[in-house]
């Protein structure tokens, strides 16, 4: 089910030119083949994401930690 306002810019897209159509189009496959993989590589790595906040979480409640602002970093 397309939403209504994807509805509204494909209809607007079909009165451009055939190759600006055509860049368009190129555009939003890869837009959503990025997305696609952004939210796959998240997927992936969210294990050992887990691990570094769990580890992090070790580190700080032993006091191996300091707080610094920006403009330590």
């Amino acid at each position: 089910m397309v939403t209504e306002l994807l509805a509204r810019a494909f209809e607007k897209a079909s009165r451009l030119p055939r190759d600006l159509q055509n860049q368009l189009a190129r555009e939003l496959l890869d837009e959503i083949a990025w997305e696609s993989s952004w939210d796959k590589t998240l997927e992936d790595s969210q294990d050992k994401l887990d691990r570094l906040a769990e580890k992090a979480e070790r580190e700080y409640q032993a006091g191996k930690t300091k707080e610094q602002g920006i403009d330590d970093l």
